[in-house]
């Protein structure tokens, strides 16, 4: 499994950066960043936007989009992507949205979750449907970590865990 250290490096290689949109992960995910020493070369930032009003408001995602899809969807899971990268002038996104219970939210169940990489050219985007199992951090654990393989994916790497 790749780990965030291993993206930040590639990156870094790269000369790429790096943003972070979150939900319901409520800034797990930029912390498995910045956990990383030299993660500043790479990373620029995130947003936890976990009030619905938020996702619009801070990262752009459209009104009608939230109104009729409620904040747990694939395309408003896109749309966080595509905000964050923007908002935050990084080449590369990821996201966060669902629902870690622990009750049902907007007729989700608990442990739906949908993970998004936003990248430089249109087809690096991604959204991923996951159904994930346990409490509330398990799930919200599971979900960064498919954010980060998914990320890993887009990036077209392959590195093994070290």
């Amino acid at each position: 499994m790749t780990s965030a250290a291993d993206i930040l490096t590639l990156l870094q290689e790269r000369g790429e950066t790096l943003a972070v949109a979150e939900s319901l992960t409520g800034g797990l995910l930029a912390a498995e960043f910045v956990a990383v020493p030299g993660a500043s070369t790479v990373f620029r930032g995130g947003v936890v936007a976990y009030a619905t009003e938020l996702k619009a408001s801070l990262l752009g995602v459209p009104p009608p989009l939230l109104n009729s899809h409620g904040p747990v969807d694939p395309s408003v899971a896109a749309a966080l992507a595509a905000g964050a990268r923007e908002r935050c002038g990084a080449d590369w996104a990821a996201a966060t949205t669902g629902v870690a219970g622990p009750d049902p939210q907007g007729g989700q169940p608990v442990g739906r979750v949908y993970v998004a990489v936003a990248g430089p050219l249109p087809a690096h985007a991604a959204v991923r449907e996951l159904t994930l199992e346990g409490d509330r951090p398990a799930v919200r654990s599971g979900a960064v970590d498919a954010a980060v393989a998914l990320l890993a994916e887009r990036l077209a790497i392959t590195i093994t865990s070290r």
